[in-house]
């Protein structure tokens, strides 16, 4: 407690700091004002309806800040860029440029990468404006709309979506944390009043066991989360000695960290979008004149809306997902190359390729744990959704794993900020 309270002495008295925490409050505010003003002309009954018997939407709100539970400016989120990283992390590994911009350019290749995901979220943004609408038009939510005034709306809602990832750039540029990620955090915890008041007035004694187990559940997550998330494999690495004049160089020992889940949220984040599309492509299918393609439409969402399945595909999506993000981002070998440039080796293990291939091995063994931890904690609140049929808990699992881990990140941007402001 003395440690967190002499940080956050220094956060204020450093005015740099001081600054980018004002920074980021500041954009949250404006993200939540533009999450609370709603499109015009909806029916909130049938929009409340419509999200309490659609647990796909009810996911995607969690992308969107709850701003799609408004049907707000900002409705779609950042689920465009979201979607966007996606193909671009796919193009990674069938385009070799572009793996090399990733991977091999450093802070400047990242930056370039990262531009074209938001170029490529343009597009996508505007796409899934004219999908929602289509869709909420279908469900009576939002009233027949002209040819001008569709076209107006998509422009509106793509806009907000493009204004909210500035917004995710600018924190990320000029305040602390990932912008894109205290985003979804903040929505999230902008439902917690909202979902605590529904909770008490719905209050059942008879469910007392039910609400014990889901907050044990939750308590074991953070811990899990936490645990996976810090948890490394050193692996040794020593620097052979170097005789320059009259100096000797190297000779000393060190340690190359491999993280038990390199790939973070992501993984989640990933899948979850993956989840979603197909099940407003086919919502869309269910609803049009055709007969033959609404019947197959309402066929794929039957199977889909079965929680086993959803479960399963979700788990497998998950764990498929932390091996992919984890090769993307972690190139064994560039590490062994980076490692041989510099005189180090791995103490038994020759240079080169057999370095690579011993990191790999262990890489490998480490995203095994990872991804199987990630898995479960996925689709645990689903099946405690299953088994009770209380629907938010089959939302909350996701959601505290994402806030749990975004907490974490940020604790480190604060205390790389302090360090090297101490230095």
């Amino acid at each position: 407690m003395d440690n967190f309270f002499s940080k956050l002495k220094l956060i204020i008295a450093d005015k740099s700091i001081r600054n980018r925490v004002l920074f980021t409050l500041g954009a949250l505010i404006i993200f939540r004002l533009l999450a609370n003003i709603p499109i015009p002309g909806i029916d909130v009954a049938r929009l409340q309806a419509f999200f309490a018997n659609s647990q796909f939407l009810g996911l995607l709100n969690v992308f969107s800040g709850g701003g799609l539970s408004n049907l707000s400016l900002i409705m779609l989120g950042v689920g465009p860029y979201i979607t966007a990283s996606i193909i671009m992390q796919l193009l990674t590994m069938m385009v070799p440029k572009l793996k090399a911009m990733y991977q091999e350019e450093g802070e400047a290749g990242r930056a370039k990468f990262a531009q074209y995901s938001r170029l490529v979220g343009v597009p996508l943004a505007f796409l899934q404006a004219f999908g929602f609408l289509l869709l909420l038009q279908k469900q009576g939510i939002v009233p027949s709309l002209g040819g001008f005034a569709l076209a107006v709306n998509v422009i509106v809602i793509a806009g907000g979506s493009v204004l909210l990832m500035w917004i995710g750039e600018l924190i990320t540029e000029f305040g602390i944390g990932n912008g894109v990620s205290l985003i979804i955090f903040a929505g999230i915890v902008a439902r917690i009043p909202t979902a605590m008041s529904q909770a008490l007035v719905s209050f059942d004694a008879s469910q007392i066991p039910v609400y014990i187990g889901f907050l044990a559940a939750a308590v074991a997550i953070i811990f899990g989360v936490v645990i996976i998330t810090e948890g490394e494999r050193p692996i040794p690495v020593t620097y052979a000695k170097r005789v320059r004049g009259m100096k000797v160089y190297g000779g000393t020992s060190t340690y190359l960290p491999l993280r038990l889940n390199q790939a973070g949220v992501i993984p989640i984040i990933f899948a979850l979008s993956i989840l979603l599309f197909p099940q407003m492509i086919f919502n869309f299918l269910s609803s049009t004149g055709n007969a033959t393609i609404s019947a197959i439409g309402t066929f794929v969402l039957a199977v889909i809306a079965n929680k086993w399945i959803y479960a399963l595909a979700y788990f497998i999506l998950v764990f498929l997902f932390t091996y992919f993000y984890t090769a993307v981002t972690f190139d064994p070998d560039s590490i062994s190359e980076n490692l041989q440039k510099n005189g180090a080796f791995i103490p038994g293990v020759r240079p080169g390729q057999s370095t690579s291939a011993h990191i790999y091995k262990i890489l490998n063994r480490l995203t095994l744990f990872g991804a199987l931890f990630l898995g479960i904690i996925a689709v645990l609140p689903l099946a405690m959704q299953a088994l009770t049929g209380i629907q938010s808990l089959a939302i909350g699992g996701t959601a505290l794993l994402i806030v749990v881990s975004v907490v974490l990140d940020l604790m480190k941007k604060v205390d790389a900020q302090i360090s090297m402001r101490e230095y």
